[in-house]
């Protein structure tokens, strides 16, 4: 039977964000691997990225203690406007060269330093109402630049499907893997940021098809509107709930990671050659809300998503693991 690695946003996991909140519910629940994104580790509630010497040796030092290794950095990197327009949003535009040398060079740095081979980022945001195929090729551009930068330095870059962005489709988001052509580029598939904006549960399987030949890793979350699904050219983002566990969504999550278990071992050997332990199934529930930057689950609501997510895998053929007995005797020693 084919494995995926379990991992999560711990922070969806911690009411208040705390490091040790963060870490005791994963550890608790059994999960060995966690994306980092935003986090206390002393000194108030930060995105990773803005960590200072002193939180990222605490953060160091708390993975030994609770057993536990970075899957990936969960930066922000790709969510800023493509051109220095007024659109309505609040999104922040940062130029592009600058934007490269600092806050790129920042997340390879923490990837080095968290001992993690993978950057979750984005794909830019086109302006508020204009068509993608007019800001594709900048997209296109922008993105290979970062691949480049990762591989660089041994990394991989992983493009998460989302609203509003360049590639907010799956379609569009494998377009732009195919045009960048480097295998330090992969996509993110996530049922739930494709839901959210209206699409049918045959379109979303078709968006997960179109996107595994530059597939890196998955998000696990899903979204169930009472109201049905209606498309949505823009999502309101601060404005959307209804997000739901894998098993109740209207994704067709068992769908998905039933044909996901034939797919997994040449995932697995795409990503190992990449220096990565396995291919990661990341859980980002936001099941008690979310937004542009991040969302909420607690720990309640994290470990319902967690079983929900198991369930299907149950269901799928897909093998995976969470710490028993025999972890912890080997911990000690024993």
């Amino acid at each position: 039977m084919s494995t995926i690695l379990l991992s999560g946003f711990a922070d969806e996991a911690a009411n208040q964000k705390t490091i040790d909140q963060q870490f005791a519910a994963l550890a608790a629940l059994g999960m060995r691997y966690f994306s980092i994104r935003f986090i206390d580790a002393g000194n108030g509630v930060k995105n990773v990225m803005g960590l200072d010497q002193r939180e990222i040796a605490t953060v160091k030092e708390k993975l030994d203690e609770y057993g536990l290794s970075v899957s990936s950095i969960g930066s922000p990197i790709g969510k800023v406007k493509l051109c220095d327009i007024d659109d309505g949003t609040s999104t922040s535009y940062r130029p592009f060269d600058q934007y490269l040398k600092e806050e790129v060079m920042r997340a390879c740095e923490l990837a080095e330093t968290f001992d993690t081979k993978l950057i979750r980022g984005f794909s830019f945001y086109h302006p508020k109402g204009s068509s993608i195929d007019e800001h594709f090729a900048q997209a296109v551009d922008q993105v290979g630049q970062i691949a480049d930068a990762c591989d660089s330095h041994g990394l991989t870059y992983g493009l998460e499907v989302e609203a509003n962005l360049v590639g907010q489709n799956g379609q569009t988001l494998a377009k732009m893997h195919k045009h960048i052509a480097n295998d330090a580029l992969v996509t993110i598939f996530d049922g739930g940021n494709l839901v959210m904006q209206g699409f049918s549960e045959e379109e979303i399987f078709e968006q997960y098809m179109a996107m595994k030949p530059g597939m890196g890793w998955i998000h696990i979350k899903d979204f169930k509107d009472p109201s049905g699904s209606a498309r949505v050219e823009h999502v309101d983002e601060e404005s959307i709930k209804h997000f739901v566990p894998a098993d109740v969504g209207q994704s067709g999550h068992l769908r998905i990671m039933q044909d996901f278990a034939s797919f997994l071992p040449e995932l697995e050997t795409r990503m190992k050659a990449r220096g990565v332990p396995g291919v990661f199934a990341d859980m980002e529930p936001h099941v008690k809300g979310g937004g542009q930057f991040g969302g909420f689950s607690g720990p309640d609501g994290f470990g319902v998503a967690l079983r929900a997510f198991c369930g299907v895998c149950d269901q799928a053929g897909i093998g995976y693991h969470l710490r028993d007995f025999d972890d912890i005797r080997a911990d000690r020693g024993f």
